[in-house]
């Protein structure tokens, strides 16, 4: 058993966060046995059932060693943002937190964490009247003329958007119309919700290999992913009547197996472009997680060694 004298005060949640392929699953095991931790998911893939192999969900024999949240918590119709997930595992991190045990928090997907740990801004929704009328205006006056009215009205969000982001530049003109003249960052201050409460800590652990090593493991992933039956679970997913073009079905791994499916592409191509754009993958989740100083940077293997992982991570 831990003392809470050994932990950072106040009493932290962990997380365990990296590129894909780096072994965060098994890393977070072994902290969280000598913890007493709970795990939460943090990938945007593993909370649809079904979607296993190709999203590395965790084996029914490492469910069994610690209990496992938010895994197989909805269906692939179903959608899941970011204000959602921040929701939901707010409060898996309060019920675990309740039992006197550690959240520990796993996964590569950085924005549900930054969601989590910041809160995101709950502006005006949508509305469709007004979403026509500026939609009217910028066919109307051209993207140059409406991102120059941005830049009259709010320069600083202006400045955050291309002119010929039509999304973007449509949305944000809605939101100032709509918020009475405050600018798009007051408006955001003014509507952020923070899904923890002030002084809950995340002590954030970083695993990390060289990029050529990181890069084999990402290969020699997607060969285990395919002996282990992934092109089976593609085609029964598509037997259920699942749309190609659902989200989760869109992700990396199950887009490329469909590509394949569908004729689109032969399987020796789809496999090609499936280990490629995980690895531009990883590249962007490194990317994404090295501008959070906060987070410690690990090589697994060190920690997978180590007698004593909490000491090791401190």
């Amino acid at each position: 058993m831990i003392a809470k004298d050994n932990f950072p005060k106040p009493f932290p949640i962990v997380s365990v966060v990296g590129p894909t392929a780096t072994g965060k699953t098994a890393v977070a095991i072994k902290l969280a046995k000598r913890i007493k931790g709970e795990i939460i998911n943090l990938d945007s893939v593993q909370i649809y059932r079904g979607l296993d192999i190709g999203s590395a969900k965790p084996t029914r024999q490492e469910l069994a060693e610690v209990p496992h949240h938010l895994i197989d918590i909805r269906d692939p119709w179903d959608v899941m943002d970011a204000p959602s997930f921040a929701r939901i595992a707010t409060m898996a991190v309060k019920r675990v937190m309740a039992r006197g045990r550690v959240p520990v928090l796993v996964g590569g997907t950085g924005f549900y964490l930054k969601a989590l740990e910041e809160g995101l801004s709950t502006l005006p929704g949508t509305m469709p009247a007004l979403r026509d009328q500026v939609k009217e205006m910028i066919r109307l006056k051209g993207h140059e003329e409406i991102h120059k009215t941005l830049q009259t009205l709010d320069p600083q969000r202006a400045s955050q958007i291309h002119p010929r982001d039509t999304y973007r530049l449509a949305r944000a003109l809605e939101v100032l119309l709509s918020g009475g003249g405050a600018s798009y960052q007051e408006l955001c201050q003014r509507h952020r919700w923070r899904p923890l409460e002030e002084g809950m800590y995340i002590f954030k652990i970083g695993l990390i290999f060289s990029r050529h090593k990181l890069y084999s493991r990402i290969d020699k992933r997607v060969d285990m992913m395919l002996e282990q039956g992934f092109l089976e679970e593609v085609i029964q997913l598509l037997k259920k009547g699942l749309s190609p073009a659902l989200k989760p079905l869109q992700s990396i791994g199950y887009r490329h197996i469909i590509s394949y499916l569908l004729g689109e592409k032969e399987l020796s191509q789809a496999i090609f472009e499936m280990k490629r754009d995980t690895r531009r993958y990883a590249k962007r989740q490194i990317t994404w997680f090295r501008k959070d100083p906060s987070i410690k940077w690990f090589n697994p293997e060190q920690l997978m060694n180590a007698s004593d992982i909490w000491k090791a991570v401190n």
